[in-house]
């Protein structure tokens, strides 16, 4: 008789599993939305507080105050949060269109700057030869111009050699700085390194020097909001941005609407540069976009390419970056590096709260014996 040989059957190591797994949203609900933006905003701010109220040994719930206080304490305060939300929000209608293509275009600073040089240098040379009608015209018309152009050379590449539109429009930021640094070295010979600031070409005043710029923006929101949604190459530009084969199926020239759509972005950048030199009147240097160019990416981002809720975006971000300011001072702070820690955390909690509007997480039931 043989022995039996017992055969040695190891069970399955059991896979390990987390307890919760994640689950796209279909559609969630708009008064919710509102709620997860609501908690991360005040989180944000909270956690704000007790850094600055910690670093500066002070009370942190006075950053709440200083914060409105920088924005609504004084009547000019009021006037340069509304000037700064309009001027986000004009950079920011200059990104939509080429967002809503998926036609990443990074080059928004690049774009502000140019048309601020064509402004400025159209004043500082012809400022005393021409009649301040005409010359405003002019440094309108050089403004816009300058835009488009930077605009137009990395949308000719892209719709024509299918290059990286995010790289070259980034570089182009870089090459716009370089131009404004070679024109005041050129230029201005009296060993200052500024430009100075204008007598001539300065935009008149309505109540003051800021109202004009408020309402051209807020006004050409309206109109971009209603191009985009209700014209025929508004249309066109969700139907590129969706899928190029389909625009192309269905008989849209894709080309055609890239340049297009990339005219109309470098316009509305140019715009915004010239009213950087035209509104007061100031020097130029290569800091005068304040890196709008970037943060319209963020508020563009953070109302999905919707122009209205782009306003509220714009709104949040002047009112963060205006308060803070105050609280620095308030604070005691010698440098801004609180300050930037502090917009970052808040930005953070904003941005980060988009994954819970997007997916949900859910927990996995046990399994019974």
């Amino acid at each position: 008789m043989e022995p039996k040989i017992e055969q040695n059957n190891p069970k399955p190591k059991k896979r390990f599993e987390l307890p919760f797994h994640i689950v796209k949203r279909s559609n969630l609900p708009l008064k919710q939305k509102i709620l997860i933006y609501a908690a991360a905003l005040v989180g944000g701010l909270l956690l704000s507080a007790l850094i600055c109220g910690e670093f500066a040994g002070k009370n942190p719930f006075s950053f709440f105050g200083l914060l409105f206080k920088g924005c609504f304490g004084t009547e000019r305060k009021r006037w340069l949060l509304f000037t700064e939300t309009a001027l986000l929000l004009g950079t920011s209608m200059a990104l939509i269109p080429s967002f809503k293509m998926r036609f990443w275009n990074l080059g928004g600073n690049g774009q502000i700057l140019v048309g601020s040089l064509s402004a400025y240098s159209i004043a500082y040379f012809l400022g005393s030869k021409l009649p301040e009608g005409v010359l405003i015209s002019l440094m309108f018309a050089a403004a816009v111009a300058s835009g488009i152009l930077w605009a137009i050379i990395p949308a000719i590449f892209k719709a024509f050699f299918g290059t990286n539109e995010t790289l070259f429009t980034l570089m182009m930021n870089y090459i716009a700085a370089g131009l404004v640094l070679y024109c005041r070295a050129s230029w201005i010979k009296s060993g200052s390194g500024q430009f100075p600031t204008l007598s001539a070409g300065i935009l008149p005043k309505l109540y003051n020097d800021k109202l004009i710029t408020i309402l051209v923006f807020f006004l050409l929101a309206a109109v971009m909001f209603v191009y985009l949604k209700y014209s025929k190459h508004g249309y066109e530009i969700s139907v590129v941005g969706e899928s190029e084969n389909t625009a192309k199926y269905i008989g849209i020239n894709v080309k055609r609407v890239i340049l297009r759509t990339m005219v109309l972005s470098g316009a509305i950048a140019g715009l915004v540069g010239f009213f950087l030199i035209a509104q007061t009147g100031q020097g130029l240097s290569p800091d005068i976009t304040n890196n709008r160019g970037f943060t319209a990416i963020m508020t563009s981002w953070l109302a999905a390419f919707d122009l209205p809720v782009t306003v509220l975006t714009c709104l949040f971000i002047a009112f963060i970056t205006k308060g803070m300011e105050q609280v620095r001072s308030g604070f005691g702070f010698t440098n801004d590096s609180i300050s930037k820690i502090v917009i970052g955390l808040v930005y953070f909690c904003v941005i980060s709260c988009a994954f819970f509007v997007n997916y949900k997480i859910v927990f996995r039931k046990k399994e019974g014996k």
